[in-house]
């Protein structure tokens, strides 16, 4: 069974994860997982809670390792369980310890933080298109990143040239 390198795509709202995840997957002709929470939210019908906080990391853990069957050299990841922790705390001043757990449990090759030089997309699941607040999440993201121990990167420019530096680190 294929033990692909997993590729951790990380970075505040509308700062092109899905993107580069997906430029990234069609390169190498690999899969990519998306963020399940817009799946979950999209069908929620209310405000998200505490409690949908940890539905939402058990049900991105079992998408990123169900789609990791799939995939042979690389597994490009459109966030993870830190997204959780980051939205939690900020939310909810807490965060499930099984969260915590799986962040420390599962292991990445690399993290690419995606930058916020780009421009803010509206999007009825963002919350925070100030640049102050994204950059606020940049610094929370980054701090996670160090303490992971895993590479990490920080990903600038425009589409091409973000494309062409992750593929320079691969």
């Amino acid at each position: 069974m294929p033990n692909p390198q997993r590729i951790l795509i990380l970075g505040p709202e509308s700062t092109g994860k899905s993107t580069l995840a997906e430029d990234l997957a069609n390169h190498f002709g690999e899969p990519w997982v998306p963020e399940y929470a817009r799946e979950y939210l999209d069908q929620l019908g209310r405000e998200y809670r505490y409690e949908d906080l940890l539905e939402i990391g058990k049900g991105q853990v079992a998408l990123e390792d169900e789609i990791a069957k799939g995939a042979e050299k690389y597994l490009f990841c459109d966030t993870d369980l830190r997204v959780i922790h980051i939205w939690s705390e900020h939310r909810f001043g807490k965060t499930d310890p099984w969260v915590l757990e799986q962040i420390t449990a599962r292991k990445y090759a690399k993290i690419f933080l995606t930058d916020t030089d780009l421009p803010w997309t509206p999007d009825p699941l963002r919350e925070y298109p100030e640049l102050e607040m994204r950059n606020y999440f940049l610094d929370l993201y980054t701090k996670l990143a160090k303490e992971s121990g895993f590479p990490f990167y920080l990903i600038s420019g425009n589409r091409d040239e973000r494309l062409t530096k992750a593929l320079e680190l691969l």
